[in-house]
């Protein structure tokens, strides 16, 4: 049974993979979660994925390298860069991570294009003190202000563990960002090239580009992960598989279903189960 002190956490086995989902926060999920073996399936997400590994090795491919991740290092995954996930060794390992949408980096960076940390991981200490406040307890509320300080402190870590990406050309930040508002006005009834071009006051190619380079992902990828988001929250509150996939905009369930898996690895009732096997039997507080 897993006991909770000051905010550290101290694994005890417990047999079953599970996730626990934290308070939600604007434009971010935060997650702790254990797997004994195989966690996900090779996936990949419009959001920064930045998380610390508690105990155990968590390893997964990333681009063309195997990389292991320990406990001391920051895993930072960039936007719709391809990953699996798995137990490095026989115990299982156990991590908390949080997905923060490239749209809040931006509102620090204002336009620069996405800081790139190569290989996955890092070992600089400025950007694992930057994390610790959204990663060190995930059980204690951020009051609005200390949340705007960490997402700073997150964006200039980056940026700086990142350094300088070279033969970048110049961005429309404004025109990308009113597309941006766009597709998010319209999840349901979903939006043409065309009206993102009249929205943007710009060209359907130069946006793709620009919106790639500032928020990570295509403006069709990010309307399709908003959708999945919609989802998300619909099932954990007990709307049905099919409702939920309709009502998001998603053609029928099996459309959904498909996205669902190559966005996070594993089908939407795998991830219920590992919510519920969570919250009914491994967690207590002291």
């Amino acid at each position: 049974m897993d006991k909770y002190s000051n905010g550290e956490a101290h694994l005890t086995h417990c047999e079953q993979d599970w996730v626990v989902r934290a308070a939600p926060l604007p434009q971010m999920e935060r997650i702790e979660a254990y797997f004994h073996g195989h966690g996900f399936e090779m996936h990949r997400h419009d959001t920064y994925a930045i998380g610390h590994t508690l105990s155990g090795v968590q390893s997964f491919r990333y681009g063309k390298d195997m990389v292991n991740n320990l406990p001391g290092q920051t895993m930072v995954l960039h936007p719709d860069e391809p990953h699996d996930g798995h137990a490095g060794t026989e115990d299982g390992f156990r991590y908390r991570m949080f997905y923060l949408e490239p749209a809040m980096i931006q509102q620090v960076l204002g336009g620069k294009p996405l800081p790139f940390i190569k290989g996955g991981v890092s070992s600089d200490p400025r950007l694992f003190r930057a994390t610790q406040t959204l990663l060190k307890d995930l059980h204690s509320p951020l009051d609005p202000l200390e949340l705007d300080d960490a997402v700073f402190d997150i964006a200039i870590a980056l940026q700086d563990a990142a350094g300088t990406r070279k033969g970048r050309q110049s961005v429309d930040y404004v025109a990308a960002q009113r597309a941006r508002e766009l597709l998010l006005a319209s999840l349901e009834q979903g939006v043409s090239l065309d009206e993102l071009e009249q929205a943007s006051d710009t060209d359907r190619w130069r946006l793709s580009r620009d919106f790639r380079v500032l928020f990570g992902t295509s403006p069709h990828r990010y309307l399709t992960l908003r959708r999945l988001d919609l989802v998300r929250h619909s099932i954990a509150c007990g709307m049905s598989l099919t409702d939920a996939s309709v009502m998001a905009g998603f053609a029928d369930q099996s459309h959904m279903t498909r996205h669902f898996v190559k966005t996070f690895g594993y089908p939407p009732g795998k991830w219920l189960r590992m919510l519920g096997v969570r919250t009914n039997r491994c967690l207590s507080f002291a």
